[in-house]
């Protein structure tokens, strides 16, 4: 059986593109077990993964615990809000306690960009990143490639343009190495305040008009302005945000071709994008939510495999 190239899910850009085929190979396997009556498989049943979340999420964080359900794991959920990380505890002694319960796999979101990495050098479990502050979140670019693939028919020649606050996202990062290992044309469009300087050096254009980018591209992920890791004002208004890079009907209308819609989540609806492009038929928003679970099976399964060896 194949395998992957590596121990650990850091980042895609520690991946090759054979990881990245046989991780959608098995998500293809895993969405049509989600499709049947009884959604369960025993594959993993002797295998404990603890998800570790030193940051607020419900989305990622229910759908790995749903993902390791499925595979009949046993799931222990940690949440750093509620433990002895508030009373001091380091990373690794936090984690270590925990292993100490025997357990085989992390899933593990974290603040400090490297966490995951840091992690990795100094436990002996499998660790997957959920996202390390601004840095990657490699599942959510592998479920986005996956959905492309799935609506598209492949990633490879396609033009994807990533909107919104790139600075602060970890989604970006991820995305422009997976899309880019698979051979397609990425850009970046934004406030000039939320481009990150050194961007263009990864190969992708920037972007400062948005029906420009809306023109050239067959895909738009939409990504939410993240205040939450704000320390100052990087635009006037989110008036006025929404007014340059927010998208609307009345502008995808206005294109001379159809176009896909994407989000990472959770959408602040009335800014970077309308609640009627969101619900239209362009937009497989919903289907990211749902390959979400069959690319974090795959993940989950192929790191276990390599546990029992």
């Amino acid at each position: 059986m194949s395998e992957l190239s590596v121990r650990h899910l850091l980042g895609i850009k520690y991946l090759n593109p054979k990881d990245l085929e046989l991780i959608f190979q098995t998500a293809d396997h895993f969405k049509e077990v989600l499709g049947r009556a009884i959604k369960k498989v025993p594959s993993l049943r002797d295998i404990t993964i603890a998800n570790i979340f030193f940051e607020n999420s419900t989305r990622t964080r229910l759908s790995f615990e749903l993902a390791e359900k499925r595979l009949s794991a046993d799931v222990v959920n940690f949440s750093a809000a509620q433990s002895s990380v508030r009373k001091g505890e380091t990373l690794i002694d936090t984690v270590n306690n925990i292993l100490s319960m025997k357990v085989d796999m992390v899933v593990m979101r974290h603040p400090n960009p490297g966490a995951g990495i840091f992690l990795s050098r100094h436990v002996q479990a499998a660790i997957v990143n959920a996202g390390d502050g601004a840095h990657e979140h490699p599942t959510q670019a592998l479920l986005d490639s996956y959905s492309i693939r799935e609506r598209l028919g492949g990633v490879g020649g396609k033009k994807v343009v990533i909107v919104g606050d790139i600075l602060h996202s970890r989604v970006a990062l991820s995305n422009i190495f997976a899309l880019q290992m698979q051979g397609a044309e990425v850009r970046v469009c934004g406030p000039k305040t939320l481009i990150p300087k050194h961007v263009e050096s990864l190969g992708v254009k920037v972007e400062s008009n948005l029906r420009d980018a809306l023109q050239w591209c067959d895909v738009a992920n939409m990504l939410r302005v993240q205040n939450e890791r704000m320390d100052m004002s990087y635009f006037p208004s989110t008036r006025e945000y929404a007014r340059q890079f927010g998208l609307n009907k009345a502008l995808l209308d206005s294109l001379d071709k159809e176009i896909v819609i994407m989000h990472p989540g959770p959408i602040n609806r009335g800014v970077e994008i309308t609640s009627d492009v969101a619900d239209s038929d362009h937009s497989i928003i919903l289907n990211q939510v749902e390959n979400g679970v069959a690319i974090r099976m795959a993940v989950i399964y192929l790191l276990a495999s390599k546990i029992k060896q």
